[in-house]
């Protein structure tokens, strides 16, 4: 199960690009293991961790991630 709120924050940091070399790491790692970005996406973030095309697509995965569990908490509290 993924932590949304470690998501959450580290996804923060990266989007106003205040992570550090770590933090952008475990937010990929996290992406990966969750099965949210590809071992061919993980691999390239790996080789080239200064790309910002992976990094921004992650972002984007993160978000819709981050959108469908506060979704799924409003339904909760709805019922």
């Amino acid at each position: 199960m993924i932590d949304f709120e470690k998501l959450q924050y580290l996804n923060d940091k990266v989007k106003s690009n205040t992570a550090t070399q770590k933090e952008r790491d475990e937010y990929m790692s996290m992406l990966y293991n969750n099965g949210s970005i590809t071992k061919n996406q993980y691999e390239k973030y790996i080789a080239d961790k200064n790309s910002n095309d992976l990094l921004n697509t992650a972002i984007t995965i993160a978000g819709i991630l981050l959108l469908g569990y506060l979704i799924s908490k409003l339904a909760e509290n709805n019922q």
